[in-house]
């Protein structure tokens, strides 16, 4: 979401970050009074997404002056070294100090222009992430060793204070005048019920990060998560895998059955028979003729791959895809298939990754199309469950906009006996960072693919991709991504040509 644009805060877009815990980000060099305004209407839209429309004075507060902050700190930057002076030494510190805010005043439109020719930006991040919402703003400058003592000096003295009054008495008495906007935001959040650890300011080599974390009403999380459940038990009609796919899930598992019985089993069914050599006849095998034979095919597959298929086959025959929204879903679920499978051949060089990543890409929405299969009567029982256990049926309706679908995904892979890494890459496709060691490969090449497609349908940024991911891809720059799409697109539109 870049402050180039025109300033039209775009509520479906906001909603689908909220929902799906994918960060939002507005960039400014100069910080204006229309990014300002824009940056406070986007705030407030995103709290009422999350429930949290009544922080929205209080932390609009807060993100205002850190925002400011981040402008001042690199406006300094500038001028330092306009005027030759060294920021990290004390004695250039103390003179370039001493007529700083007076010079940059006076000529303010000069040195926010050379700011934004140095690319100095002011970034705000605004995040729903598992059950904290998290507030950041970014500036692309180091802060100094003396800047970081006096801002923790201000934060240690702020929470000496009771109230306002007594703030403005002591802060103003104070020769220098200084830390009063720091002073009221730890005051704010204090109002809110935050205490200070929900307020940080750390620097990295090349950025200064102020960041607000703010628990989720625990209410609110108890009473999402109570409703995924009562959903997913409630959902009758979505039964156990059908009949045939049982059967041939039985014969895997057993030690004595071979390839040649479950070529039999899976010949009955001719629309799996069709799906499979769909499969073995794509790019992702590579093979020099075409394969006609359902055994050939087995063989070639693997009990892996049959496993995989059964998954992807048996959830898309019960789901179905009769409406235009299942169809788009379906359409950018196997897109995202194919971008997670190219990605781990690429990058991890892993056969059975590769498997798994597709099948996992194939599933991870299935917790979106759950209230397109929710029957009437359904609907009648959970607002009659919501009523007896007094959540808001504002709740329910988070969860039939998409508020939750990871976990609802990953609460009906559970009920269909899925396996562990599968359940994970469905339940933590939009939370890479709390997967498991062992889950981590699937996860973040299923997220990274998921990603890659929302940035490819114009949906995010690429600085709302997480970094650490990108950085375990080998991907640094928003040029990579864009070849990568290029190359993937290219390949998925002649897998469909291929196939049809």
């Amino acid at each position: 979401m870049a402050a180039t644009q025109e300033l039209i805060v775009d509520v479906n877009r906001i909603r689908k970050a909220a929902q799906s815990g994918i960060p939002l980000t507005i960039t400014t060099y100069t910080l204006p009074h229309e990014i300002e305004v824009y940056v406070e209407q986007v705030l407030e839209t995103f709290l009422k997404e999350v429930g949290q429309e009544r922080l929205k004075d209080y932390l609009g507060y807060c993100v205002r002056e850190l925002a400011v902050n981040a402008k001042k700190a690199n406006t300094k930057r500038v001028y330092f070294m306009e005027r030759g002076l060294d920021l990290q030494s004390t004695d250039d510190y103390k003179i370039g100090m001493e007529n700083f805010k007076t010079d940059t005043l006076e000529n303010i439109a000069h040195y926010l222009q050379l700011q934004k020719e140095k690319g100095l930006y002011i970034k705000m991040i605004f995040q729903s992430k598992g059950s904290t919402i998290i507030l950041e703003i970014r500036n692309n400058v180091a802060v100094t060793k003396t800047e970081l003592i006096r801002i923790h000096d201000k934060l240690a003295r702020s929470r000496q204070y009771e109230s306002l009054e007594e703030a403005l008495t002591q802060v103003l008495d104070d020769s220098e005048g200084a830390g009063l906007g720091l002073v009221i935001l730890v005051l704010m959040l204090k109002k809110v019920g935050l205490d200070e650890d929900c307020f940080d300011i750390v620097s990295a080599d090349t950025e200064t990060i102020a960041r607000i974390s703010i628990p989720l009403a625990q209410t609110r999380i108890e009473n999402l998560s109570q409703l995924s459940k009562a959903i997913v038990d409630q959902v009758t009609a979505l039964p156990q895998f059908p009949e045939n796919i049982v059967s041939i899930q039985k014969l895997i598992n057993d030690p004595k059955s071979e390839m040649a019985d479950i070529a039999r089993q899976i010949s009955m069914d001719p629309a799996m028979t069709a799906d499979l050599l769909k499969i073995v006849n794509s790019a992702q095998f590579m093979l020099p003729k075409k394969v006609d034979s359902i055994s050939e095919a087995v063989k070639l597959v693997g009990i892996r791959g049959i496993k995989n298929l059964l998954y992807s086959y048996g959830t898309q025959k019960i789901l179905g895809d009769e409406t235009n929204d299942k169809k788009n879903l379906w359409d950018h679920s196997y897109r995202t298939a194919f971008y997670a499978y190219n990605l781990a051949k690429n990058f991890r060089k892993d056969r059975n990754l590769m498997d798994d990543v597709y099948v996992g890409g194939i599933l991870h929405d299935m917790g979106k199309i759950i209230f397109s299969n929710v029957h009437p009567d359904l609907i009648g029982k959970i607002r009659a469950f919501c009523s007896e256990k007094d959540i808001p049926a504002a709740t329910f309706e988070d969860l039939s906009a998409g508020m939750n679908h990871a976990e609802i995904g990953a609460l009906i892979a559970e009920k269909w006996n899925f396996p562990e890494n599968l359940v994970n890459a469905i339940r933590l496709h939009h939370d890479p960072s709390v997967a498991a060691a062992e889950f981590k490969d699937i996860v973040e090449t299923v997220y990274l693919a998921n990603m890659l497609c929302e940035f490819a349908g114009g949906n995010l940024t690429f600085d709302q991709i997480d970094r650490k991911v990108l950085s375990n891809f080998g991907i640094s720059s928003e040029k990579q991504v864009e070849t990568l799409i290029t190359r993937f697109d290219q390949g998925f539109k002649a897998e469909n040509l291929r196939s049809h």
